[in-house]
Formats: structure tokens, C-alpha cells, sequence
């Protein structure tokens, strides 16, 4: 019910900005969550932006990286700057009920996922 894309090859110190966009499901009513996931790692927490649209995000997206969402568009949006080869990872969007701070980097809290988009940084 998710698709994430938007992901591609980029430079380091480069920019993408991904898309997570939803065909039957309503998004407006949905915290939106970012993962990413690389090869032989954990998947891991980056972001989140609430049905009210609050963010939070890991520390090493922190001024790199703004999510953001387009509720007119059924979209949420992953804009990432100053790309470091760590970001390289398959990411994620995932759509789940606003949860307390603590909660939002749990994966097991979101109900839907969309299928991935790869990000590779690399000069």
C-alpha cells in the first residue's frame, strides 16, 4: 500500500529527496516513518513526522535531512543533503499511529510498509 522511490546514485555531498506515496491508504491519518537498512546492518530509525506533521529525527540525520509531508498529494517526502557514504542503504517508509517519542524508532509500532528505494553515495 506503500511505495517508497526516489533513491539513486549520488555523489557524496550530494542530494535526493524520496518519495513515499500511497495508493489506497490515507496518509493524513498516518505517522510516517523512514528506515533505511544496509547490507549486513540492522535496519535503522531515521525519521518520522507525525499525523500533525511533528518530526524527529536520529541524530546523524539531523540538519542533513527533513521530512515532510504533502497530504493533498497522499506524500511524504525524505529531502537529504551533505549525503555521507554511510547513508548509502536500501530505505524504507513506513505508516503507523503517532506514537510517544520514545516509541517512533521501533520498527514492530508501524503497520505498513512500502517495498524500498536504494540510495547509494559513492564517488
Amino acid at each position: 500500500q506503500l511505495q517508497a522511490f526516489g533513491g539513486g546514485l549520488v555523489q557524496p555531498g550530494g542530494s535526493l529527496k524520496l518519495s513515499c506515496a500511497a495508493s489506497t491508504l490515507v496518509l493524513d491519518y498516518y505517522a510516517i516513518a523512514w528506515f533505511r537498512q544496509a547490507p549486513g546492518k540492522e535496519r535503522e530509525w531515521v525519521s518520522c513526522i507525525s499525523s500533525g506533521g511533528s518530526t524527529n529525527y536520529t541524530e546523524s540525520a539531523k540538519g542533513r535531512i527533513t521530512i515532510s509531508r504533502d497530504n493533498a498529494k497522499n506524500t511524504v517526502y525524505l529531502q537529504m543533503n551533505s549525503l555521507k557514504p554511510e547513508d548509502a542503504a536500501v530505505y524504507y517508509c513506513a505508516a503507523g499511529p503517532n506514537l510517544i517519542t520514545s516509541s517512533i524508532p521501533s520498527a514492530l509500532r508501524y503497520d505498513y510498509w512500502g517495498q524500498g528505494t536504494q540510495v547509494t553515495v559513492s564517488s
